[in-house]
């Protein structure tokens, strides 16, 4: 059931934080019972099973994600989110809209805002912040809570699904830049997070996404896989407490689609990219560890 706007709003006179929640995407709710599946990690799993599956995991490591990621790029993530807002440019031609989705902790928002001041004095960009996950956006507030961001109109945050954006709050036409990293793999259906992207764009728009990928070198891809499925899942043990929801993210990984067979559903969403190859459609990083795409609306 489709339910209002949620938007995380925090009263100014509190001296500690307290949390307003306005519902913005639908009700977990009783099972549709639809026969469809879903993969979570290696596993299948009944489509309607698998948000509820997902909140768990970042329930679970929402307060040590940044960790989470270092550990699963051996701590390059930050360089590779550097190099996606360095590829994006945001401020270069004016203030943009953006709407970073499966944003949660802040860290791309914030790279969009300290781009746009610092290489263009813009001021003036805004970035709504969109996760499914309460406990990524808490995260997320405290991050901007230390940055000159905080209370200004350059940040909101916002609870909704990804799949379904509602349209009372997030118009159609309505953004210049949508940005989603290392979230997409998550969503029970890729192709309608990507309807959604192309939904609420303007003509003429970037989509644009940090993503884990191939790697393309057969002897780097071993190495990986050896530093994935036997270290990643130890170092959630040590770190975090928590070995199932890092062996769910590596898995996560491997059943993500090839960059040519992502760059096909970006366009079967209607964008417009690049050929299919390095460079074009997508820009490997680290021989494929992750590669950015990014897509233009037509």
């Amino acid at each position: 059931m489709q339910q209002a706007a949620r938007l995380l709003r925090i009263p100014r006179k509190l001296s500690r934080p307290t949390y307003r929640l306005i519902h913005n995407h639908p009700s977990l709710g009783p099972s549709n019972s639809s026969g469809r599946t879903a993969s979570f990690g290696f596993k299948t799993v009944p489509e309607e099973s698998k948000e509820s599956l997902v909140k768990g995991v970042f329930d679970s490591v929402a307060s040590k994600y940044d960790l989470m990621n270092d550990a699963s790029s051996l701590g390059v993530h930050r360089l590779w989110k550097d190099s996606l807002v360095d590829k994006l440019k945001p401020g270069r031609k004016g203030p943009l809209r953006c709407i970073d989705v499966a944003g949660g902790t802040g860290d791309i928002a914030l790279r969009i805002l300290d781009h746009a001041r610092e290489n263009y004095a813009d001021r003036e960009t805004t970035v709504e912040i969109v996760d499914i996950n309460a406990q990524m956006l808490k995260e997320g507030f405290t991050r901007f809570k230390k940055t000159m961001y905080h209370n200004t109109p350059q940040v909101s945050f916002h609870e909704a699904n990804a799949q379904e954006l509602p349209p009372s709050q997030f118009k159609d036409d309505s953004y210049d830049l949508y940005t989603i990293t290392f979230g997409i793999r998550n969503c029970t259906s890729i192709p309608a997070v990507l309807s959604e992207a192309y939904r609420v764009l303007k003509p003429g728009a970037t989509f644009a996404c940090l993503e884990f990928s191939k790697v393309n070198n057969p002897l780097l891809s071993k190495l990986y896989d050896q530093y994935s499925f036997t270290v990643i899942p130890l170092l959630g043990t040590i770190l975090a407490g928590d070995r199932d929801s890092y062996q769910y993210l590596v898995e996560s990984i491997r059943k993500f689609p090839s960059q040519p067979e992502f760059a096909q559903m970006i366009r079967d969403a209607g964008f417009s990219t690049g050929g299919d190859f390095d460079g074009g459609a997508w820009t490997d990083l680290w021989g494929g560890i992750a590669s950015i795409h990014t897509g233009v609306k037509v």
